[in-house]
């Protein structure tokens, strides 16, 4: 810590400073391990909605092993689409847990969209079957490519990935996408039915709606599947969620907080919690027919844990720029 002194990282620092999405699965994965422990302070994410539909959320944690804390401050915007700008902005700010001063401020658009695709293969890698080969993303934007690397990364027998989004441009450049740079080819689907009937995992990443429309009924779900909605209840039908032989989710308070404001009216009110089921084995896959779905809503501790992985990271190469408080 330079005492007066903060470190900015722009968005184009953090993405220079190249951390592998296998360094983040690691990161997330040991903060889960904490929270199932109870070494975690997390309070459910603070929101407000100045639009329609759109939110902006103040994300604190802190975790005790990294004596790490920081917040995010984020905003999810469906109408920028159709501005030409990112869904998701935010910053992230870590604080010195001795002092409180902060410590960094840096751009939150990649650790969000990397931390969530690790937690969903992170919940993919203790929930799904690991003979899975095919994978259906629907919603193809950046939560739909990070995702994509994640599970390829947790799930190298993953042989097919087919796709859906409801801006056919989208889905082109998803799969133009998979074959440049991994050389994996991709499926793009007419409708989301199309895309689900086939998969062993699937990954919903469209807006988060307070009034949805699901469209995903319990008869598109193969036996043995894994469910991992992004979006809240906007693309998994209450009927999908009640057919489920498990449902988890990334965070049991935070579940509890949001279906007290609404959301969730028609899910079952006691999911299992992803840190207990990584950190203190509870119920997982018992049998390969078991379909599960893993609620995941975004938490702190993955932001917190990424990011000062980053600042480490930036301190090493001498990335960034320190600002005077």
């Amino acid at each position: 810590m330079t005492p007066g002194k903060l470190l900015y990282l722009s968005c184009q620092d953090v993405e220079s400073l190249r951390l592998e999405m296998r360094a983040v699965l690691e990161a997330v994965e040991a903060a889960f391990v904490q929270k199932g422990r109870g070494q975690v302070q997390m309070p459910p994410k603070t929101d407000i909605h100045p639009r329609p539909d759109a939110f902006l959320h103040a994300m604190p944690a802190y975790l005790s092993a990294q004596d790490a804390a920081g917040l995010k401050w984020i905003a999810g915007y469906p109408a920028n689409q159709d501005r030409g700008l990112p869904y998701i902005s935010g910053l992230l700010i870590l604080n010195d847990a001795a002092t409180g001063f902060p410590l960094a401020v840096m751009d939150a658009t990649w650790i969000t969209a990397m931390r969530t695709g690790a937690a969903t293969a992170l919940a993919a890698k203790y929930l799904a079957r690991p003979d899975a080969r095919t994978l259906a993303i629907l919603g193809c934007g950046v939560q739909g490519r990070a995702n994509t690397l994640a599970l390829r990364t947790v799930f190298p027998g993953l042989e097919r990935v087919v796709a859906y989004d409801v801006r056919p441009e989208a889905a082109a450049a998803f799969a133009r996408e998979c074959q440049t740079e991994s050389g994996f080819a991709c499926e793009i689907c007419a409708t989301p039915e199309q895309a689900v009937r086939p998969a062993d995992l699937v990954v919903t990443s469209g807006p988060i709606l307070r009034h949805p429309t699901p469209v995903i009924e319990p008869a598109w779900l193969r036996d043995g599947v894994f469910v991992c909605p992004l979006d809240f209840d906007s693309y998994v039908s209450p009927q999908a969620f009640a057919a489920a032989d498990l449902l988890c989710t990334d965070d049991l308070g935070q579940y509890r907080y949001f279906r007290q404001a609404g959301y969730f009216a028609h899910v079952r009110p006691d999911p299992a919690d992803l840190g207990d089921v990584i950190a203190a084995g509870a119920p997982r896959r018992t049998a390969n027919d078991q379909r599960i779905i893993s609620l995941n809503l975004g938490l702190a501790l993955e932001d917190v844990a990424v990011g000062r992985l980053l600042y480490e990271r930036a301190l090493a190469a001498g990335a960034g720029t320190w600002l005077d408080l």
